[in-house]
């Protein structure tokens, strides 16, 4: 990440964020889950997270939630 964003603009960055920052574990079931919600339309979370962050944010999230479970 860059000094000027708290947005992860890689994968790694992302991947540090959820691990170390946020405390949570990248398990095949919690990608699953997160891959699903994020593809869902009608999930109150994505949509609050489009609003915040863009169309463009979500399909890179989703393209790492979706590299994550390749490496799982």
């Amino acid at each position: 990440m860059n000094n000027s964003s708290i947005i992860p603009e890689t994968y790694e960055q992302w991947r540090h964020c959820i691990i170390v920052e946020c405390g949570l574990e990248l398990t095949p079931k919690y990608i699953s889950e997160r891959i699903s919600a994020l593809q869902d339309d009608r999930d109150y979370y994505t949509q609050q997270f489009v609003k915040l962050y863009g169309r463009q944010y979500l399909q890179q999230v989703l393209a790492w939630f979706m590299q994550a479970q390749k490496n799982v």
